[in-house]
């Protein structure tokens, strides 16, 4: 077992889409498994599930900012250096843009540039949005990266049209972590 992976901490990165709300599920369910989680969530997802719900989950105070450190180490790279796996449930299209291009510009944009362990995005958007050129072409730029991707799915999404964009289930992407983490 390498050293990243005999840690236990997952950073669940939370993006600003409604899918959000499955983020809570997932956060449970990785504790449940015997996971250590430390949410860090953009300030488009406090708009849809508040911090308290995660740290209410988790147990542990959420990041939004990466102003408001309790220690004088800056917080994402003491994460870094923590963290077994980065997991980013939902990843809206304008994180996998920033993500794909380096841009660091909040909490968790910084993490994931600072972060040189396992990446496991959930994409989550509008079908269109998944289909444009721009995202396909950041996805497959962050596959060339190794970054691991699951889904998004086919189906409803909450803007209404049916097409592939709804992130996978909680259940689905645990198991993904789970085999990650093996």
């Amino acid at each position: 077992m390498t050293e990243s992976r005999e840690r236990r901490l997952i950073v669940l990165g939370v993006t600003g889409g409604i899918a959000a709300y499955k983020s809570a599920e997932l956060c449970s369910s990785l504790i449940r498994n015997g996971f250590d989680v430390q949410v860090v969530m953009t300030v488009n997802a406090t708009r849809f599930v508040t911090p308290l719900t995660f740290r209410t989950l988790s147990r542990r105070p959420v990041v939004e900012s990466l102003w408001e450190t309790p220690e004088w180490r800056p917080e994402h790279v003491a994460l870094a250096d923590a963290a077994a796996l980065l997991a980013v449930a939902p990843a809206t299209a304008d994180f996998i843009a920033k993500f794909a291009h380096g841009i660091a510009d909040d909490a968790l944009t910084t993490f994931a540039a600072t972060f040189g362990g396992p990446v496991l995005l959930a994409p989550a958007m509008n079908p269109a949005m998944w289909r444009h050129p721009a995202c396909v072409a950041n996805v497959a730029v962050l596959r060339e990266r190794g970054v691991r991707m699951i889904g998004p799915e086919s189906g409803r999404v909450a803007c209404g049209p049916d097409g592939v964009g709804r992130m996978s289930e909680p259940a689905a992407i645990l198991a993904a972590v789970q085999s990650l983490m093996a």
